[in-house]
């Protein structure tokens, strides 16, 4: 009883700590380029004032450094919470147990995500002469404008992006992957699962793109303090569509989407199989 304990154990809470820990780091540092284009894309200043092509692997350190820990914290909070929920829900609403899953996933992961968001996307589009360090830049953000307007600048955004992408990107992931284990005798591959996330996640890449947008335009906004009613998303997103239309609240949907598309079949992919090796090892 006590062996089963410790095994239950490990399979719920160490097991996607450290799978979800390989998985962030791995696509992290191989798409990395991608995100930072997206970005410079997305930025108010335009693509080639925001640096371009060049220096696309800026800010790098900083997010392979707390990848490991908001990917872990993650699908730790989500397996978790997919685990006590799944037996007392009815399997027909299993999308609704694995949004509410994501949904607590997130939030948990967004208190380390926002500030490397902040310090990642102004080094990303910083092109003066004197190179700025991540905690130098998250030390004059809270100096100067304080936790929530500083260092967590856009959380709310950061969280409401991430909801829906999440809502839409895990349900997914997980029919599709239940829809291979019912034609393959309940057996499904770490490459098959990869196919399954680069479906997912390209579709909710997609679809969420203007929040995403949004939460980009307000992350590299120079203050709050004069302008605060318009950097609330509504105005953000209001003030695109009315200079650009429908086309401007896309900016950056075709390195978004491919980038998720690979991030995708490249975190899924090597989550599900960290976690077929090390439930076998452990």
């Amino acid at each position: 009883m006590e062996a089963d304990a410790r095994k239950s154990l490990r399979s719920v809470y160490l097991t996607p700590l450290f799978s979800g820990a390989i998985a962030g780091l791995s696509v992290d540092v191989a798409l990395y380029p991608l995100d930072t284009l997206k970005t410079r894309l997305q930025s108010a200043q335009g693509f080639q004032k925001a640096g371009g092509f060049k220096g696309v692997y800026r800010g790098l350190l900083t997010v392979a450094t707390t990848s490991v820990p908001t990917a872990s914290l993650f699908f730790a909070s989500y397996e978790a919470t997919k685990s006590l929920c799944q037996p007392l829900v009815a399997p027909q609403y299993a999308p609704a147990v694995h949004m509410f899953a994501a949904c607590m996933g997130e939030i948990l992961a967004c208190v380390i995500r926002v500030p490397t968001e902040v310090a990642k996307q102004r080094k990303q589009t910083y092109v003066g002469t004197v190179k700025r360090s991540s905690v130098t830049i998250l030390l004059d953000a809270y100096k100067t404008e304080g936790v929530y307007r500083g260092v967590y600048r856009g959380f709310l955004s950061t969280v409401l992006r991430d909801l829906p992408f999440s809502f839409i990107e895990l349900p997914i992931w997980e029919m599709l992957k239940t829809t291979i284990k019912e034609r393959n005798n309940g057996e499904i591959t770490s490459f098959q699962s990869a196919l399954c996330g680069s479906i997912a996640g390209g579709f909710a890449a997609c679809v969420t793109t203007p929040l995403d947008l949004a939460k980009t335009r307000i992350m590299l906004a120079d203050t709050l303090s004069d302008n605060r009613h318009k950097l609330r998303i509504s105005s953000v997103l209001a003030e695109i569509y009315a200079t650009a239309g429908v086309r401007g609240l896309f900016a950056g949907v075709t390195p978004r989407t491919t980038s998720f598309m690979i991030g995708g079949f490249v975190f899924f992919g090597v989550y599900d199989h960290s976690k077929s090796w090390m439930e076998k090892c452990l």
